[in-house]
Order: structure tokens, then sequence, then C-alpha cells
């Protein structure tokens, strides 16, 4: 039996879905985070490699589609990448694309519509029905990643810092970041930032808990810095928006990423921003790994795409 294999690697975790076209059973399987960037093009390779083999055997696959973090962002940086997965996966086609394309493509199940990533790091994607694709946000922790986990969990500290010496009136903020980091003395963070989560963006990413126990004990920051982030990702879906065609209907806008497990203090916002931009909001078709494996089907098994899509969508899971 042949399967066909798709990947949505993350900057904290990589997801795996697998089927064959003869009875489009999924199966599933987690490693973690992918990023080139952090950890090397070889390294990825090796991470992907391993869980891949273990969810179907080596002489089993008969293409994978990967949607890998930073993809298409440096010539040199995809070069190494499809060279070192090549390696990895002898005389096995792969279709190489960024994460954002697979989060779209499970969200909307290839639909026309809008996928917006909010992880670790934050990207839209979108598709009209004339094949038009476009891409917004998604340049680096650095100068960008706004609305993103990362980018609330750099904001959290900020916050934090500014309570603690009096920019801003101390609130339940305040308390939570010092019983999370164990703090005698305020300035003791500097020490634990810069030594154990600096180097990890997913360490970052996870402060945005934070905010969600700071905004649920009543935090007005955590409040205003989840507006601040929903606001951010509108402006990347009316980007995307205006580049593509919707020939007059709503728009259909998806997502996907941890910023989106906080529920009621990010969705009922972002429902009302979205319709404000002429969208409509919809909660995600498929997970974004089985998007992975629906660009599988459509590159290498495009006669039975139709019906890997009718199976996922119709919930049969192992």
């Amino acid at each position: 039996m042949r399967y066909l294999l798709g990947i949505d690697g993350g900057g904290t975790k990589t997801a795996l879905c697998a089927a064959s076209a003869d009875d489009f059973q999924p199966v599933y399987a987690e490693t973690t985070g992918v990023s080139w960037r952090e950890h090397g093009a070889a390294e990825v390779a090796k991470k992907l490699k391993k869980p891949a083999f273990g969810l179907i055997g080596e002489n089993q696959i008969a293409g994978i589609a990967m949607g890998l973090p930073c993809y298409g962002e440096s010539i040199e940086g995809d070069r190494a990448l499809k060279q070192a997965v090549n390696q990895a996966f002898p005389d096995i086609p792969v279709y190489f694309t960024n994460d954002v394309e697979v989060g779209w493509a499970g969200s909307l199940a290839l639909e026309p519509g809008v996928n917006i990533v909010a992880g670790t790091g934050s990207i839209a994607f979108g598709a009209d029905g004339k094949g038009k694709t476009a891409r917004c946000g998604g340049w680096s922790e650095f100068f960008g990643d706004e609305g993103s986990c990362y980018w609330m969990g750099r904001k959290v500290l900020e916050i934090f810092s500014k309570q603690a010496d009096g920019r801003l009136p101390k609130d339940a903020l305040y308390g939570v970041v010092r019983r999370e980091f164990n703090l005698e003395n305020d300035f003791d963070i500097i020490d634990i930032i810069h030594e154990k989560y600096m180097p990890r963006r997913e360490k970052v990413a996870g402060l945005q808990l934070l905010a969600k126990e700071a905004a649920v004990s009543g935090s007005e920051c955590a409040f205003a810095l989840y507006k601040e982030a929903v606001g951010e990702l509108c402006l990347m879906v009316g980007s995307i928006k205006a580049q593509l065609d919707f020939a007059g209907k709503p728009m259909e806008v998806s997502y996907s990423g941890g910023l989106f497990k906080a529920g009621e203090l990010v969705l009922p916002q972002f429902s009302n921003e979205i319709k404000n931009i002429g969208g409509e909001l919809i909660t995600p078709r498929l997970k974004p790994e089985e998007g992975a494996l629906l660009l599988a089907f459509r590159h290498f098994c495009p006669e039975n795409l139709e019906k890997a899509k009718d199976n996922l969508r119709n919930g049969r899971k192992p």
C-alpha cells in the first residue's frame, strides 16, 4: 500500500498526517519544531525523517507535501533545506511550501478564502476562485510576527517591566508574572529571560499563556493586549483581501495557531473585526496537517483528491 504524506511544520510543534489512495484512512504523528533558521537544514531533515518513517514504512511513501516555517524567504536557505530533505527522503517526490499554505489548505479545505496563522509566529495566506494566491506577514520575530504568541510573550514582559517600575499601574499581570518566575526581586527576570528564554522561540511564545491568565484575573493591560493582537491580525487579512478577487462574495476567513486557544479573549472580537472588512469568520474545516495531506493528493494523486477531501471532512479518524 502506497501512502501520501502531509507535514505541517511549525516553530514549536510539527504534525504529520498520511493516508493511502486505497482506503483514505488517515494516520497521525507529531514531533518538535522544524524551523531551519533555529535548527539548521540538516537537523530539520533528521527531525522529519524519524516520525515520517515511524508513521509509515520507508518504501510506502508515494509523495510528500510539507509546509515548513521560513520556507520561501531565503534562496540559500530554501536550497539547503531541499537538499537535506531530498537526501533524507531519496526518490520520493516532495512539494515544498511555507507552513501558511498548509494552514489555508486545512482551514479552508482548498476552497477560496483566507487563513490567518497566529502560533509561534504570525502569517496569512489566501486564495481566490481564479487561482491567484497571496501571503502577508511572517517576516521575522525581530521586527514582525505581530499578533503571534511570540509577539504576545514579548509584550507580556514589556508590560511587566513598565508595571514594575511605575510607568504603568500594577494590575493582575504583574502578580501573574512574579508568581510564574518566583521573583523576589523584579530585576531577577532579566537573567532568567536572557539565559532560558531568548535562545528558544517556543519558550517566549509560551509566555502568551500568562497574558491569558492575567486577562481572566481582570488585567486591563492583558485585555488590551489581546485587542491589539486582533488588530494586527486583521491588518494582514485586509492586505490579502486587497490583493485577491472574491467576486463580491463574503470572504471566508479561518484561523489556526496557539493564540486562538485563548478562545473568548480572541475569537469574538476577531469575528467582529473580520465582518467590518467584509469577511466571515468560519471554524477551521480541517487541521493544518490534513491540509498538507490534501496538497499531497493535489500534486501527486489528483484523481483521488476529492475522495480524500470528502473522507477527511466527513470525520473519519483513527
